[in-house]
């Protein structure tokens, strides 16, 4: 009855463009997926690289070191290693030094300074506080002497079949307001590694804070996985504390994700804690645990989500001054790529699309976009453009003048090509350039032959295709076109 009293309003209401629901739970479930659909777009733009714009990391001594930890036949980093591992990837730790005997760390103490805190050094304990091999605060020698010699003797009781190589002594962060935070890194059987974040401390297990994400991250993917925790809601202002530094969080997030990416040997990580304060994050402890890398045909094959195939980027100079770069697409490529499209000519684009059309679909450039560049890849080449925006006012813009493309067969040994160049553009090299370079990428990918379909009118393709060595066909399906293929 009250649904038929409504229902002329309800009707003036939807003419007018507006949506209307029958119940309060509708009206939430439709702004729920709005949402949901809004998150989901915003995920797909990601693709980050495999490593940051941060300063370069020593990957060579990362290897290094696991090499020789892999050498002794051993799995688990001890903290010193685990530490120095972070430090090659520029992390921020506490420094750490080990002291074999009473007498050697009192030395160390005194040099780093009171307070300190003592932890057991063990390949065969993962978990120190389980043993009771962790003290902090300790003020001064004395109580380093005291401290050591118990925790060895405890140690030995509780755990006689245990290693054991010293006691690490490292100065107390000081962070005296600082948030306990957790990052770590497991590896799943079907997904590979997983970065993990959340609330750290002692009572990790029964907090249970923690969000996952796959790697690569960036700073999107980064500050998205801080926010879903519920730990999120301390680092702003908390009980008279400051609010944290969010963006040393999201940099070890990032360094966390070039460690993943980078060294396939690591199989899980725990920094816990990552002290955080208004002035910057630091690692207080952490373990890692490594195993020698599956073969791999590729970089990268550990992980579930490629990262952006960096590697490829590549400047070259133009005839006539300046230079043009060519990459792989990206997703937020999408509205350059329609210019481009819209600014060929009609037979451009004809011979391109073998259709009449003058922009792309939305569904197109999400396709010609959103790939997956483990089967595919399509190269752009871009250039800076200087257009005035009025008065006396410069503006500097990117502008797409080609684009070679490659996906690869189902027999995943020939791949199909495409190529485009603007009008404005041929003629000077550049369609070489851009079919050497997807060539050169196919045949890294381990593909054995390249062929395309070119349109049989299209006399400067077919040209350009000769000279780069590829063997034209007519194509016996269809007259209008020739068929070019090259082994790679």
């Amino acid at each position: 009855m009250g649904d038929e009293r409504v229902a002329e309003a309800r009707k003036l209401i939807n003419e007018a463009g507006i949506a209307t629901f029958r119940s309060p739970e509708a009206a939430v479930d439709a702004f729920s997926n709005i949402a949901l659909f809004y998150q989901n777009q915003q995920l797909l733009q990601q693709t980050p690289p495999p490593l940051s714009q941060l300063a370069k990391p020593d990957q060579a001594g990362a290897h290094i070191l696991i090499e020789s930890v892999l050498a002794e036949r051993r799995k688990v980093l001890t903290e010193m290693e685990s530490k120095a591992l972070l430090a090659a990837f520029h992390i921020p730790i506490t420094p750490t030094i080990l002291a074999g005997n009473a007498n050697e760390a009192i030395l160390i103490a005194s040099q780093l300074g009171y307070p300190v805190a003592l932890k057991i050094d063990s390949p065969d304990i993962s978990h120190k506080s389980d043993v009771h091999g962790v003290a902090l605060d300790v003020l001064d020698a004395a109580s380093v002497r005291d401290t050591y010699n118990d925790m060895i003797a405890t140690v030995r009781r509780l755990r006689p079949e245990a290693r054991i190589n010293g006691v690490t002594i490292q100065k107390m962060s000081g962070k005296k307001r600082g948030r306990e935070l957790y990052i770590g890194m497991v590896t799943d059987q079907p997904f590979g590694p997983v970065i993990t974040f959340g609330a750290g401390g002692t009572m990790i297990e029964l907090i249970d804070d923690r969000a996952v994400e796959l790697p690569p991250l960036n700073q999107f993917l980064s500050q998205r996985l801080i926010q879903r925790v519920r730990a999120a809601d301390t680092l702003g202002e908390w009980r008279g504390a400051p609010p944290v530094r969010l963006e040393s969080i999201e940099h070890i997030l990032l360094r966390v994700s070039e460690m993943v990416c980078a060294l396939p040997q690591l199989r899980e990580m725990d920094i816990n804690p990552l002290i955080v304060d208004e002035s910057g994050a630091l690692v207080v402890d952490a373990r890692i645990v490594v195993d020698q890398a599956a073969p791999s045909l590729h970089d990268y094959d550990h992980l579930a989500i490629l990262p952006y195939p960096s590697n490829y980027t590549q400047d070259w100079p133009r005839r006539g001054g300046g230079q043009y770069t060519l990459r792989p697409v990206r997703p937020d490529d999408a509205n350059m790529l329609q210019d481009f499209v819209r600014k060929l000519s009609d037979q451009s684009r004809y011979y391109r699309f073998v259709s009449s059309l003058r922009e792309l679909s939305v569904p197109m450039l999400a396709r010609y976009t959103l790939i997956d560049y483990d089967r595919e890849m399509a190269l752009v080449a871009v250039c800076k453009e200087r257009l005035p925006t009025g008065g006396d006012e410069i503006t500097e813009t990117e502008r797409m003048i080609g684009v070679s493309r490659y996906i690869a067969n189902p027999d995943l040994s020939s791949c199909e090509f495409s190529l485009v160049v603007d009008d404005e553009f041929i003629g000077q090299g550049l369609g070489s350039r851009l079919m050497l370079s997807i060539m050169d990428v196919a045949r890294h990918k381990g593909l054995k032959e390249i062929d395309g379909l070119v349109l049989t009118k299209n006399s400067n393709m077919l040209k350009l295709m000769k000279s780069l060595g590829f063997q034209i066909q007519t194509y016996v399906d269809d007259p209008d076109f020739k068929l070019c293929s090259k082994a790679l």
